[in-house]
């Protein structure tokens, strides 16, 4: 590798808008992210299904589809 070309790497202080605070790797030596593995729905399970049933059940209603019953 040819000198003096590379960014310096640092250990890293991730922080997210949630409180959470990681280290990594990075070129920079401080990183702000808005979302994480600690707040984010799909990792969490705290998706909101409820919302995506609503959406279901008015496409079902607009084309007449009848659902089962489980």
């Amino acid at each position: 590798m040819r000198e003096g070309i590379h960014p310096k790497y640092h250990e890293a202080s991730v922080k997210c808008n949630c409180g959470n605070e990681f280290v990594t790797g990075s070129t920079d030596e401080n990183i702000h992210v808005e979302i994480c593995s600690k707040c984010h729905p799909f990792y969490t399970g705290t998706q909101k299904a409820v919302a995506a049933r609503g959406r279901i059940d008015k496409f079902n209603r607009k084309y007449g589809i009848e659902q089962e019953n489980n």
